[in-house]
């Protein structure tokens, strides 16, 4: 299965691109992405060439041109991306880093509504505190705090 945590800040980029249209020749991926980088025609080329090894991206050669689609689709890949970086954080330390999160980024009124609505919710089930998961508890910092 893909894995969107296997894609480079590039390669996530040229995707964005082929999500966005949801299916695009070459040329088509390197007009857009000439547009937004100073990528040359070979190094799109060749991330798209990776994201079809990777499993990212399928190719359907029609006439003289390839046809790229997504074998991920781009709320997945989202999920996939933001659970690894969360993974490796200290369980004790994962909400107040979502708080700061929420705090800094732009948020439509709808999306702050879905947020409050989730968190109604969760707080029925939620533990009064999250257990230290770190490698060397007896030593771990965030456990005083």
């Amino acid at each position: 299965m893909a894995q969107a945590s296997d894609m480079s800040n590039a390669e996530w980029q040229i995707m964005r691109v082929v999500w966005t249209v949801k299916e695009a020749t070459s040329s088509e991926i390197i007009t857009a992405m000439k547009q937004k980088k100073d990528w040359s025609e070979s190094t799109i080329k060749t991330l798209l060439r990776r994201l079809v090894q990777k499993e990212m991206l399928i190719t359907q050669k029609v006439g003289r041109h390839f046809i790229y689609r997504p074998l991920i689709a781009e709320d997945d890949a989202m999920i996939q991306m933001t659970s690894a970086v969360f993974d490796r954080l200290c369980s004790m330390k994962k909400g107040r880093t979502l708080a700061e999160l929420i705090t800094d980024m732009p948020l439509s009124q709808s999306d702050i509504m879905n947020l409050q609505e989730i968190l109604k919710q969760k707080m029925t089930t939620a533990p009064e505190m999250i257990a230290c998961d770190c490698l060397v508890p007896a030593s771990c910092v965030h456990c005083a705090e």
